[in-house]
């Protein structure tokens, strides 16, 4: 039964994300003959992701293709590498059982496939984490720090052989540690979901994640959740309020979402209208802009709703703890009638629930307050 509601599941929300559009060029049959010796069995289902694709072959192989055209074969365990293999195809031999993390958002992935004693290094020490399950295997040292993603520690990782780093894209900033972990041959996988279109295509990376450990079953399990979260609510009307999702910077500006990141697509999808409207091109590389104060009062000083973000400037708790920051904020509407929320501190590292944001935004536009979990209402 629960195998069946899964499936249905998965249809449903494949039909909802068709306005994903059209997949990235990270596969396709020419990129599929990679050795004469592999013969192409299928291609991993995905219903919203566009950055990432995989090729099953037979005997248990798996082409993993990334957005940036970084190709890895997963070889199985027990299984030799084929011959004659593209030479731009990075080698990932199974089992992976010490990962470096420097990937912050996808630790909850790995905690949701039931895989973190996979995971031997983090960019992060214990403190860093919000992920409880993370911060106590490096608590007990099941995970040990190994310096940050732009200066790791080479002999740490070295030593205990580490099989596969695991970073964001700010590792591009420092091309250096890439090279050097290479040269280690610590095999370097770019983390893409970030740069997702769809919302829950950043969530549907755990598939990858999954496919990478061992853990298939517990990935479509665990994405399944996030889609019957967000399916519970779309059989009710759009509430018509709109809401702002901002920070202030330290300059005094406001920090904004633009209008094609996956935040103002998730206030669309609970049913509510970002504002401002039409902000930032759509093909912008940068998801967020700075607005000066006056400007983002003109464009949202009657919004119905204001969300805070917590994750780069921290919880707030009052209201006045807000208007400290700007006192024009005093004259919004969202702040006069006391619709002002802020997200927990962990919503950035909790990647596998972007279904029950989506909900939680839902439940505070309906004024149903006591079924939040990443979202509280400032005080007055």
């Amino acid at each position: 039964m629960k195998k069946m509601a899964i499936g249905w599941l998965s249809l449903f929300f494949s039909l909802l994300c068709v306005s994903c559009g059209p997949a990235e060029k990270t596969g396709g049959q020419a990129n599929r003959d990679i050795s004469p010796v592999l013969t192409y069995s299928h291609s991993m289902e995905l219903s919203c992701a566009r950055r990432f694709s995989v090729d099953h072959y037979e005997e248990g192989y798996a082409l993993i293709t990334i957005a940036d055209d970084s190709r890895y074969l997963l070889v199985p365990e027990g299984m030799e590498e084929p011959k004659e293999l593209a030479e731009d195809i990075i080698i990932l031999r199974q089992p992976l059982g010490k990962i470096y993390l420097s990937a912050s958002a996808v630790m909850d992935m790995f905690v949701a496939v039931d895989a973190l004693d996979q995971v031997r290094f983090s960019s992060l020490k214990a403190e860093g984490w919000y992920i409880e399950e993370a911060r106590e295997a490096m608590e007990t040292g099941d995970i040990l720090y190994a310096g940050k993603y732009s200066s790791p520690d080479y002999e740490q990782i070295v030593s205990e052989g580490c099989n596969l780093a695991v970073e964001n894209t700010m590792i591009y900033h420092t091309p250096e540690v890439m090279e050097q972990l290479q040269r280690f041959e610590i095999p370097v996988l770019v983390d893409y979901s970030s740069y997702e279109a769809d919302p829950l295509g950043r969530t549907e990376w755990v598939k990858l994640y999954g496919l990478l450990t061992g853990k298939e079953k517990e990935a479509e399990e665990a994405f399944a959740e996030q889609i019957e979260a967000f399916s519970s609510i779309q059989k009710e009307e759009a509430s018509g309020k709109t809401a702002a999702f901002f920070y202030i910077t330290t300059n005094g500006e406001a920090n904004v979402r633009k209008s094609s990141d996956y935040l103002p697509k998730m206030i669309a999808l609970a049913g509510g209208t970002y504002v401002p409207e039409r902000l930032g091109e759509e093909d912008a590389a940068s998801s967020t802009m700075t607005m000066q104060m006056e400007e983002f009062y003109a464009a949202a000083k009657d919004a119905d709703y204001l969300i805070y973000n917590s994750t780069i400037d921290g919880e707030l708790f009052s209201i006045e703890e807000l208007t400290n920051k700007s006192s024009l904020l005093k004259n919004f509407r969202a702040v006069q009638e006391g619709n002002v929320f802020c997200t927990t501190k962990n919503l950035y590292q909790s990647s596998m629930e972007l279904g029950t944001l989506i909900r939680d935004i839902h439940h505070m536009l309906a004024g149903e307050e006591e079924e939040l979990t990443y979202l509280y209402r400032l005080e007055e």
